[in-house]
């Protein structure tokens, strides 16, 4: 399909596109759909291009640049997609320019663009009008002997290969940051150019950086070795609760000491144990996992302690329980709260005697098993509430470790989320381009009810429900999340997966206005707020900044400033 353009093209309306830009200037961003943008000075583009070319030199450099603008080109070209799914290939096309006419990145006019996806005929000309990138060659860094917009033409090659399904290449065939009239690009299928694999090679990271990774790589996987070897590895996490937890951890892993691990459903505990279990001297033998809340009260006893044959109905055979294959390494019980009574009494015994006796048998046989016990409920709660031997709970508590909640440790999302992207891309075989910024910061205000499990399964629905090379949109990863909580900004609670805006909590005035008739400042009022939800937390900041709605370092800061205030007044 052939069309004589510039008419046709500039009736293409962009206020969809102008629509997608949101300033909230009180938190510092600027938002285009989903994702984050800035503003930045040419001056500082330019110093940072000059510092790239005389570091790693102008082929380097040029790549770089090229990469940089191929991302975005990706991205438009999803945006695009969405935005105008019901475009003809023309209007689509004309889309990239247009968002990149709206960055203040360059102005397109267009000289001839012939499409025709069902062929696979491409061709465009077109004229770059006050390319950003020749601004800083002429104003800054001065003319050049090639042709210089080079993030401005690693956009187009990703954005129009995108859109078309096949590789598109562009060249810049004049350029007016190298002495030429104007700035001309032609783009065409890689097919039809010469050398399409020699100029392809700059969307490819250099050789000395995939060199580096390499090692990076080989290193990684040497550490991870020897961390397994070790029995070091304690899963994914930097926060100072979970290293600290861990390093409690790691000091009873080589005793035969048994450990009870203390924290809420689907925070690790599995994984904690298994890391126990390689830290130990029993890390060759086997590693048995019971989730007792899992097996029938009536089997439980069987099945950890085993069965003698004709000890009850359908026990055809003799078999040996969880406990004695567990013999000479470790077994894990996870929500020991649920065993039975009976069972209770044949766990204190293997504790303090080191033996079990199957259902229906005389004679015990001696085990050497490391006991390791999780629970999400309070034992000495149930200790109480007769649900649990007091006995048993002073055997599993000697050394007690309590697994931090995720909404704790949210420094660690990125590590964690990196970690399952990189799973399911692989389970999955596709690529996507990570988390929209949107999603990053519902998932960073997200309570996380489930823990880690919860956003395991997240990010495992969010790369299902997305195409490759696409970013995983908010939609995608909760699908309980409605679009005007995807449109709006810091305007919701996020709480045990509810999605709240405030304008529907329900307050009355009264005591509005007697705040405002008592002529009480918000000074005050905050300063209140935050005193009492420290009380109420025991001074637990990261408890205390979910009470009030806060990130915790939101809460920290405002402490610190609350104790500097403090400290100038007393002077």
């Amino acid at each position: 399909m052939t069309i004589e353009f510039e008419a046709k093209l500039n009736h293409v309306d962009i206020q969809d596109l102008t629509s997608l830009i949101q300033f909230e200037s009180t938190e510092g961003k600027i938002w285009f759909g989903e994702q984050l943008i800035l503003f930045m000075q040419l001056p500082a583009l330019a110093a940072f291009r000059r510092e790239l070319v005389n570091s790693i030199g102008v082929e380097r450099a040029k790549g770089f640049f090229m990469r940089l603008g191929y991302q975005g080109g990706l991205r438009d070209a999803e945006l695009a997609r969405r935005l105008r799914p019901d475009s003809d290939d023309m209007a689509l096309f004309w889309t990239g320019p247009q968002l990149h006419s709206l960055r203040g990145m360059v102005k397109n006019r267009p000289i001839k663009i012939e499409i025709d996806k069902e062929s696979g005929h491409f061709y465009g000309e077109l004229e770059w009008v006050d390319s950003w990138e020749v601004e800083i060659v002429q104003t800054e860094l001065g003319q050049i002997d090639e042709p210089a917009c080079w993030s401005l033409l690693g956009y187009a090659c990703a954005y129009t290969s995108a859109i078309m399904g096949q590789e598109i290449i562009f060249r810049e065939v004049s350029c007016r940051g190298c002495g030429d009239e104007r700035c001309l690009i032609v783009g065409k299928p890689a097919r039809e150019w010469e050398d399409a694999a020699e100029f392809s090679r700059y969307f490819t990271a250099e050789p000395i950086i995939e060199e580096l990774y390499s090692l990076q790589s080989q290193v990684k996987s040497l550490r991870s070795s020897l961390a397994r070897h070790q029995g070091q590895y304690y899963g994914i996490g930097d926060s100072p609760d979970y290293k600290n937890a861990c390093k409690k951890i790691d000091k009873a892993a080589q005793s035969k000491v048994s450990v009870l691990l203390l924290g809420e459903t689907g925070v690790g505990k599995e994984v904690i144990a298994r890391s126990v279990h390689l830290r130990s001297d029993r890390a060759e033998k086997a590693f048995v996992a019971v989730n007792c809340a899992a097996i029938p009260q009536e089997l439980i006893e069987a099945e950890l302690f085993g069965v003698e044959k004709g000890a009850f109905t359908g026990a055809n055979q003799s078999r040996a329980g969880r406990f004695e294959r567990a013999d000479g390494g470790t077994i894990f019980l996870d929500e020991v709260v649920e065993l039975t009574p009976r069972a209770q009494a044949s766990l204190l015994r293997v504790l303090q005697e080191s033996e079990v006796e199957r259902v229906g048998g005389v004679n015990t046989r001696k085990v050497d098993v490391r006991v390791i016990a999780a629970t999400n409920e309070s034992l000495e709660q149930a200790v109480k509430d007769g649900k649990f031997r007091a006995d048993l709970f002073y055997r599993l508590n000697v050394f007690p470790v309590q697994i931090p909640p995720l909404r704790d440790r949210l420094d660690d999302l990125p590590l964690l989320v990196e970690h399952f992207l990189a799973k399911f891309h692989n389970d999955y075989s596709k690529r996507t381009l990570g988390l929209s910024d949107k999603s990053w910061r519902f998932i960073k205000n997200y309570s996380w009810p489930g823990n880690i499990r919860e956003l395991k399964n997240v990010i495992e629905r969010g790369v299902i429900l997305t195409d490759n090379h696409e970013t995983i949109s908010l939609e995608s990863l909760f699908a309980s999340v409605g679009p005007e909580a995807v449109n709006t900004d810091d305007t919701h609670v996020y709480s045990e997966g509810q999605v709240v805006k405030p304008s529907n909590i329900k307050t009355t005035d009264g005591w509005v206005d007697t705040l405002i008739n008592q002529q009480i400042g918000l000074d005050s009022i905050e300063e209140q707020l935050i005193n009492r939800a420290m009380a109420m937390t025991n001074d637990n900041v990261s408890a205390a900044a979910r009470l009030l709605n806060l990130t915790r370092p939101a809460l920290a800061y405002r402490l610190k400033k609350l104790s500097e205030n403090d400290s100038t007044n007393l002077k």
